[in-house]
């Protein structure tokens, strides 16, 4: 990398000079040319990219452990002698609107602060709030309590989900990216194995109280938080922010020491970077101008970003909000047994990502984000039209729910991948939140009210049309999909949306 500081004469602008001078350090603002990009995306798999997998990765876990955790226990809660004088309908219907606010207004305050102080500086901040909201959900003792901190538990994985998307994309080689960024945000669904499963024990009165059970399984994910909490001390932040930021020295220290360590590792040098990019370093970038570029200069991307967050919204909430009800209701499947059918869902969720991921950096997103959300959606239309002809049990409804999922799983991360890769580095975090909290909020909020009364009712034709309204969005994102993605695989961040501080040659 090199840097050079704008010279005290005239005339502007200066031509970036070779060599790290002046106005490289923190806080600092200067034109600098940098090779950081590209040093990043032509490195090899390593270990030190497994230790941001994990260290990033694993809090989506959390994020599905929370949500499927609340579903399978809102029956237990609305018992008598739960400790908490709540009904089943207010878990999953008000409790799972606040969480879900909880995150989108989380999203958008610490996209912002993400954006200007750094990543790593917010994913622990953020981490470290879903934490304590989660502890003291654990002891709540009125509906009021739980609704609270149901709310700041959101907003702590909604600021999460800011924060680490942009990290993760920063720090992945471009030939990876698109893989990886789908088996992370998949990862949600090994944590709602967990929840599925953990419920199940939970809910055992044979082993805990029923005022005890509940409790214990917002403490796991506490447990579990910590040790993310712990190995997520390691993970740096991202060159390409810092070096934007007058961070250069620090980007420059960073790479190189990440180049030794795998260069040491795979035992041959690495290849020369095949590009420089010069920037003009600022130490923050204005809302107002943020808000320009994502929907003044990038309209058709902004509309991509909006259909793929609304549709994938409703289509989950037409199905995990009330699946527990649809089983219990139609198919008097025990409550506590509804565990072991949503641990089957949640690993065709799982499996999706990881099978089909790779594809998305072969085949292309646009053939494959398209084609994950109509399919889907497709799918969920026949299984609409099954459950209303009563030709599904239980088991059949839920193999139906896994084969859908398994498409949209992988179209709902890629929501995740396009809103944080076409948008230049500048408003990448920001542009996730705004996209994540419209997007989660249309679908989100109004989902789980909307459905919670659909499913619950009995009424085998409000069922299906939740399903239909699901489907519906689905299959509509993903021919907007079908127009307006963009042909991100294999590409260099910077390629696919110039930096705002890029300096033209």
């Amino acid at each position: 990398m090199t840097a050079s500081s704008t010279p005290a004469a005239p005339p502007p602008p200066p031509e970036p000079e070779r060599g790290l001078g002046q106005g490289s350090g923190p806080g600092s603002e200067a034109t600098v040319t940098t090779a950081v990009p590209a040093r990043l995306d032509r490195l090899p798999w390593s270990r030190w990219h497994w230790m941001i997998v994990i260290g990033l990765g694993t809090v989506w876990i959390l994020d599905g452990l929370e949500v499927t955790t609340v579903g399978n226990i809102a029956g237990r809660l609305s018992e008598e002698g739960s400790g908490l004088a709540i009904s089943s309908a207010q878990v999953t219907g008000i409790a799972a609107a606040l969480y879900v606010a909880g995150a989108c207004a989380g999203a958008l305050f610490f996209g912002r602060l993400t954006d200007k102080f750094g990543r790593k500086k917010l994913f622990m901040v953020t981490l470290a709030v879903y934490l304590g909201a989660t502890a003291l959900t654990a002891l709540s003792f009125d509906a009021w309590w739980f609704f609270l901190f149901r709310f700041l538990t959101g907003f702590g994985i909604g600021g999460e989900y800011a924060a680490i998307n942009s990290a993760i994309d920063e720090l992945i080689p471009s030939k990876y990216r698109g893989r990886v960024d789908l088996i992370i945000n998949g990862s949600y669904w090994l944590g709602a194995i967990g929840g599925s499963l953990l419920s199940v024990v939970m809910l055992n009165t044979d082993i805990f109280p029923k005022d005890l059970g509940w409790r214990l399984t917002f403490a796991m994910g506490v447990v579990l938080g910590l040790v993310i909490l712990l190995v997520r001390r390691h993970v740096p932040e991202s060159p390409r922010w810092q070096f934007i930021h007058g961070r250069s020295e620090e980007a420059e220290a960073l790479v190189s020491s990440v180049e030794r360590e795998i260069e040491q590792e795979k035992g041959a040098p690495l290849p020369p970077p095949d590009r420089e990019i010069t920037i003009h370093q600022r130490k923050s970038i204005g809302f107002g101008l943020i808000a320009k570029t994502v929907f003044r200069d990038y309209p058709k991307r902004a509309t991509l970003g909006l259909s793929l967050f609304v549709g994938q919204a409703f289509l989950y909430n037409a199905i995990t909000f009330g699946f527990g009800a649809i089983l219990t209701k139609f198919y008097d499947v025990p409550s506590g047994s509804t565990g072991y059918y949503f641990a089957v869902i949640a690993a065709g969720n799982f499996l999706g990502p990881l099978f089909l991921g790779k594809l998305f950096d072969t085949v292309g997103r646009r053939i494959m984000i398209s084609s994950t959300y109509i399919v889907s959606g497709v799918l969920l239309f026949v299984t609409a039209w099954l459950f209303d002809r009563g030709s599904l049990s239980a088991a059949t409804l839920t193999a139906c729910w896994c084969v859908v999922l398994f498409f949209a799983s992988a179209g709902a991360s890629s929501a995740y991948l396009t809103v944080s890769e076409i948008f230049p580095m500048e408003t990448r975090a920001m542009a996730i939140a705004f996209f994540y909290a419209i997007g989660t909020a249309a679908g989100g909020i109004s989902g789980p009210l909307i459905f919670a009364k659909l499913t619950e009712s009995g009424v085998v034709g409000d069922t299906v049309l939740a399903f239909q309204i699901g489907a519906g969005l689905m299959c509509a994102a993903g021919l907007v999909a079908a127009v307006f993605a963009v042909k991100a695989e294999r590409r260099s961040l910077e390629d696919i949306a110039e930096p705002l501080s890029s300096v033209k040659a």
